[in-house]
């Protein structure tokens, strides 16, 4: 049987090469891309200028951390806010948290909400529109502020040394995948006990020895965490300094002056209301901690709150669109003008960050850390970016990002309470939405 789909009549042919031998140009320009592809064809000498790596204000770091294989971005990004506080309280520019530590627990954590939303959607059809997200979504590397704000608050962090990086934090792949066919084994087991009039203790028993099941998962591919370790460095003055039997918690509450709990995600979502405080639960990764939050406010307030955090010594924690008109993989810069595509090709394919947002063409798909930016007559014009994909890319392992990039690109930032205006605070006081689990708040 034939689809009813309109065909492409021999009439129509005729008229697409007939448009297409109108352009003079078509040709030549054909063979440059055929040659050398769109992005080389297309690249703007004029690139190097914008994307300087000099800035007015700039806060002193250490060497970037490398996330390799894996999804942990989110993750590397909060701890270097935190370890650059450490840092410069302790003068110490490399220290580094262990991802590994707070990756085990988000782990934990994510497969305890899922198997709980399984439980709770037990008797709605297998396809239903929300059982399916919950399903497809076991078990992604990706996530936000408030995930790493939630184990670090509830877990603590211990230093790298202590529970170094393994095989399988460097390369999820694998982990992601045996993790996930498990959960989604174990979901038909929930699902089936409760329709079979299970009791509400027999079924609850039963999740225990699931998540007793996924915990050996995580022991066996990262590794058992520490309860109890000993802080030793030497600074960058020479000096050693020992800090022993330290609790990972302690170790957090003790040493370092963030507070968690005074900084809010700013977020620049223009295919949603602004001034309202959005929530998703399927980003949720602690019970009974932070839910993941976004308060989507107009874009001049991330940027405001960035500039107002480096001036006082502070990086700031962000998402992007890293892949997007930009050569990040390489030369580690995000420069929306580096390739200019559109008009090499001659046809226009530019969307606004509402339009791409509302037709998927756009997400935050990385997050990283603003570490400085050059001001000129009192406005920015670039970026310099803390990245967590090892010092080969761009300078070291940092990056610069252009003034238009960053207002196209960025989706979000987080800050601390302190540096908002009022009318950002008042918004921080409203109700938050819920939205669905398949939502572009995701």
């Amino acid at each position: 049987m034939k689809n009813q789909g309109k065909e492409i009549t021999p009439d129509l042919l005729k008229k697409f090469e007939k448009d297409f031998k109108a352009d003079k140009t078509a040709k030549i320009v054909g063979r440059t891309i055929a040659k050398n592809g769109f992005l080389s064809s297309s690249e703007d000498q004029e690139a190097s200028k914008r994307n300087n790596m000099t800035f007015s204000i700039e806060v002193p770091t250490g060497k970037v951390g490398n996330q390799r294989q894996s999804g942990r971005c989110w993750l590397f990004a909060a701890l270097n806010v935190l370890r650059q506080e450490f840092a410069q309280k302790y003068n110490f520019k490399d220290f580094e948290l262990s991802q590994n530590y707070n990756f085990f627990w988000d782990r934990l954590g994510r497969a305890n909400l899922f198997l709980q939303r399984i439980v709770r959607t037990a008797n709605e059809d297998l396809e239903d529109r929300h059982v399916q997200a919950y399903l497809s979504y076991a078990m992604d590397d990706g996530g936000e502020w408030d995930n790493a704000a939630a184990i670090i608050e509830t877990y603590g962090v211990v230093p790298n040394y202590v529970m170094p990086d393994t095989y399988n934090t460097k390369n999820t792949h694998e982990f992601d995948e045996i993790n996930a066919s498990l959960q989604r084994k174990y979901a038909l087991e929930l699902r089936e006990m409760i329709r079979a009039g299970k009791s509400e203790a027999e079924v609850e028993n039963r999740r225990h020895e699931m998540l007793s099941d996924i915990y050996r998962l995580c022991v066996l591919a990262f590794g058992e965490p520490p309860k109890q370790f000993d802080l030793e460095f030497k600074d960058d003055k020479g000096e050693v300094k020992q800090f022993l039997g330290l609790k990972p918690k302690e170790f957090l509450d003790n040493y370092f002056d963030t507070d968690l709990n005074e900084f809010v995600e700013l977020v620049d979502y223009p295919d949603h209301e602004y001034n309202h405080v959005y929530w998703n639960e399927m980003q949720d990764n602690v019970a009974s901690s932070y839910q993941t939050e976004y308060v989507n406010v107009d874009f001049k307030y991330l940027q405001q709150a960035i500039i107002d955090q480096l001036k006082d010594g502070h990086i700031v924690w962000f998402g992007c669109d890293v892949g997007t008109d930009s050569d990040a993989r390489t030369r580690g810069w995000l420069d929306d003008k580096l390739y200019r595509q559109a008009e090499l090709i001659g046809l226009d394919y530019e969307m606004d960050k509402g339009q791409r947002l509302a037709t998927r063409q756009g997400s935050a798909s990385h997050c990283m850390a603003i570490t400085g930016v050059n001001l000129v007559n009192g406005k920015p014009d670039r970026w310099k970016i803390e990245n967590s994909w090892g010092e080969k890319v761009g300078q070291a392992g940092y990056m610069t990002m252009t003034q238009s990039w960053f207002e196209k690109y960025c989706f979000q930032v987080v800050a601390n309470k302190k540096y908002l205006p009022q009318e950002v605070r008042d918004v921080l006081k409203t109700k938050p939405i819920k939205v669905e689990p398949w939502d572009t708040l995701f």
